[in-house]
């Protein structure tokens, strides 16, 4: 449906799910993809390891943030809920600030991926909400910043999608079933169906859609 044929994409948490569906979608679509996570080295909280990758790029047109952590039951702990927000919502903002140069130079685009948890509070999980809140808030703000360089800025919100982050809710029955309740398209999501978003936020056809934050969730948020 796109052709990102010459195009060069950094994908954060690009090793697995959601992240690595992205990144192999624009690979498929003709786009060199780096899908960068902590397999192969990469790491958003070390900003020598960010700087080595971005060191690497001679030029660069969407970049994926999508790396993120989630401490369930742990995050109450002050260390914890600091850790979460600084690879979720601080390491985004530090892999964005470093690629500025090259996304002006292609006019290009980024597109965070945040959680329907930016809408909705969570008592496990009260880190990941706070950083997806605040990711959506960024996402924002640096639309409005960077819109002088031509770049774009939106995000995706995730519903509740088959990763390995998702994995302990759906070994709990009464968890799973009450997600599937909500869902009016009565299913969990795959992380392809995210895929199609991040093709189209980072294309021609949104090329007036900065600052937007896309809800995928088979209806989630508004059952």
């Amino acid at each position: 449906m796109f052709n990102y044929n010459g195009k060069t994409v950094l994908v954060t948490g690009g090793t697995s799910g959601i992240g690595a569906a992205i990144a192999r979608a624009f690979a498929n679509s003709g786009a060199t993809v780096h899908a960068l996570g902590l397999e192969n080295g990469f790491d958003v909280t070390d900003p020598q390891s960010i700087q080595e990758a971005v060191a690497k790029l001679n030029a660069l047109d969407v970049l994926v943030n999508a790396a993120g952590v989630i401490r369930r039951q742990q995050e109450h702990d002050p260390e914890v809920f600091a850790q979460v927000l600084d690879v979720n919502l601080t390491g985004a903002m530090r892999v964005s600030t470093a690629c500025h140069k090259l996304l002006a130079a292609s006019s290009g685009s980024v597109i965070n991926i945040v959680s329907v948890l930016t809408f909705l509070g969570s008592g496990p999980a009260p880190a990941y909400s706070a950083s997806k809140g605040g990711l959506a808030q960024l996402t924002k703000s640096l639309a409005i910043a960077w819109a002088p360089d031509n770049i774009r800025v939106n995000a995706i919100a995730p519903g509740w999608i088959e990763t390995p982050l998702t994995q302990p809710l759906r070994d709990d029955e009464t968890k799973r079933e009450a997600i599937l309740r909500r869902t009016p398209m009565g299913r969990w999501g795959q992380p392809e169906d995210i895929a199609g978003p991040a093709l189209f936020l980072a294309s021609r056809a949104a090329a007036f859609i900065t600052g937007a934050i896309l809800p995928v969730d088979g209806g989630y948020l508004i059952a």
